[in-house]
């Protein structure tokens, strides 16, 4: 009997054992879910495959000191269109799509601008300066409401949060987002290849995500994945906005669109970024026979004669020609193509960013459709001619009407103007160049952008040779752009030879770095001025002493600086000020 009771009660221990597991696993799953202690427990709720960070967390030690110690913020920068900050716990919101600062007694606010934070906002969030759609802000609340909000979730990663600018556009991917994010990543040593980019414009992935996900191992995040993970997002450190120092063009929003007033960057750091990228894409440089490169866009704003184009090339310069396409070709094939090119060939648009690849030496010949003046857009021709970059730059303009092919019944955004009043579009297509104007949606601006362009072979060709040096066109050297140091020892003699008539003598040692290098041309700049006169005397001298005699009045204080330019150009800093009493 009992034998055939252990064998009856056999199914109702196994049922409880399976109740205890399945209590126990409710228990670990229930626990999981309130006390997260890792991003990758909340990422995995996302239904795409990412990669997650292994970095953990202490949820109750992270949640403590939210509590106790509040957000904390440090920012750089004077004014909100220069300015980065650094934030500790500072927290999202995804319900109210807001920023949130927690104040406690151990809070950290600087700057703490007050109501000044609102006129307009705290920084920009994208590298486009001043733009009232990329204004970045926070709410303030008391840490104590932490316990009437929902348990936040903690972002172990160190984050960079910022916007994109235009996320379908490869111009505005390069200039406004890749460049701009690659070099605030190395102003800070904890924005490794660990890092985290947040991206909180509200744009979808678009057509180059892959790009951005070169510039850290980990999944970038969008605005909408936020929802996903918690009500309230908390990131243990993050820095917020974008150093605009590689920026080197604006786009017209207050003025006509043209280079930036301040340009930063030199080609130097554009190829140390764009060798940057190769890397990634496991890109090598190719060195070989000379070709021509010839962008075909497949849309709008074709070139007519392509086969015509290509041949007369291939003719002119004896180099074999190709032709990428951004719709038909891998973006790392067309890179790994320009990469080795002489010349890179292209109607007007996004993708002759890709020219930041091309070698040293190369040509990048810019071809504009009828009514485009070519002088009015200028962002490649701007790159081009940055120092460092060394490429050479060509642009043609069609000015044949009966070389142009119009659009006039598409879309207003693809150049169409039938939905304008009729006399305005007949100014339009009695209009012989499109006006300057600001961006965005000046419609004679996209009608005439979206042509279509027979190129005018021997103009095109006459073009390029009045302005290629054939010479240049190999691979070039490096050019030095090593400044002077400060000349040493500046000495000033005087003496008064009448009453009239006085001299004054100033000598100096040369820069201590100039013994190092071999420089074409040393000359030395000397600047005499009066004391208590506004204007000063300059001179250019090819020596290290000299006496002036002329202008010089006897029993009068001078203020004289000096300093050396390497190769005519490259300027070095003026030695401290002489004093000199005649």
């Amino acid at each position: 009997m009992r034998a055939i009771g252990c064998r009856m009660n056999l199914p109702a221990v196994l049922n409880g054992l399976l109740v205890s597991v399945v209590a126990a696993l409710l228990w670990k799953y229930v626990w999981l879910i309130e006390h997260t202690s890792q991003l990758e427990e909340e990422l995995q709720l996302t239904r795409q495959s990412q990669e997650f960070s292994q970095v953990r967390i202490d949820y109750h030690g992270a949640l403590l000191a939210l509590q106790e110690h509040g957000t904390r913020m440090v920012c750089t920068g004077k004014m909100h269109t220069d300015r980065i900050c650094r934030f500790d716990y500072l927290c999202y919101c995804t319900e109210a799509e807001e920023f949130v600062f927690f104040h406690s007694n151990a809070s950290v606010m600087l700057p703490n601008l007050g109501p000044r934070r609102f006129q307009p906002a705290l920084l920009d969030l994208s590298s486009v300066e001043d733009h009232n759609t990329q204004y970045f802000n926070f709410l303030e609340l008391p840490a104590a409401a932490l316990k009437f909000m929902p348990k936040p979730v903690f972002v172990p990663d160190v984050t960079l949060i910022l916007n994109r600018f235009n996320p379908d556009n490869l111009m505005h991917i390069f200039h406004d987002d890749l460049l701009p994010i690659y070099y605030t990543m190395q102003q800070y040593s904890d924005l490794d290849d660990e890092a985290r980019l947040v991206f909180m414009e509200g744009w979808g992935e678009g057509a180059h995500f892959d790009l951005y996900r070169l510039l850290s191992s980990k999944q970038p995040l969008l605005k909408e994945q936020l929802k996903t993970f918690g009500k309230l997002m908390c990131f243990t450190k993050s820095y917020v906005g974008l150093s605009k120092m590689t920026t080197w063009y604006q786009y017209g929003f207050v003025q006509p669109q043209g280079p930036k007033a301040n340009i930063l960057i030199s080609g130097n750091e554009i190829r140390q970024f764009a060798s940057f990228v190769m890397e990634r894409l496991n890109i090598t440089r190719e060195e070989g026979d000379d070709y021509i490169v010839v962008f075909k866009r497949t849309t709008n704003r074709l070139i007519l004669n392509e086969a015509e184009l290509l041949l007369a090339l291939a003719q002119e310069f004896q180099m074999r020609t190709v032709t990428v396409s951004l719709e038909e070709q891998s973006f790392d094939s067309i890179i790994q193509i320009i990469s080795g090119a002489t010349m890179l060939v292209s109607m007007h648009g996004a993708q002759m960013i890709t020219s930041m690849f091309l070698p040293r030496g190369a040509a990048v010949v810019e071809l504009f459709p009828y009514a485009i003046n070519s002088e009015q857009y200028t962002p490649y021709k701007t790159l081009s001619s940055l120092p460092g970059m060394d490429l050479q730059y060509v642009a043609w303009r069609n000015t044949m009407e009966e070389n142009t092919v119009t659009y006039p019944d598409r879309p207003w955004d693809q150049g169409g103007i039938v939905h304008l009043e009729k006399e305005e579009q007949e100014s339009i297509l009695a209009s012989k160049e499109v006006p300057r104007h600001l961006c965005c949606r000046n419609p004679e601006w996209l009608f005439r952008i979206y042509q279509d362009t027979t190129v005018d072979i021997a103009s095109f060709l006459d073009v390029l040779r009045e302005t290629l040096k054939k010479p240049n066109l190999k691979k070039a050297k490096v050019a030095s752009t090593i400044h002077p140091g400060r000349v040493r020892e500046p000495k000033c003699q005087t003496s008064v030879q009448a009453t009239n008539e006085a001299k004054l003598s100033v000598s100096w040692q040369i820069p201590w770095n100039l013994k190092y290098l071999k420089v074409k041309e040393v000359k030395y700049e000397v600047w005499i001025q009066e004391q208590g006169e506004n204007t000063y005397m300059p001179y250019i001298l090819p020596h290290q002493n000299y006496t002036f005699l002329e202008n010089i009045k006897p029993f009068t204080t001078y203020l004289v600086w000096v300093r050396c330019i390497f190769n005519k150009n490259l300027l070095g800093p003026f030695a401290d000020v002489l004093i000199c009493k005649t």
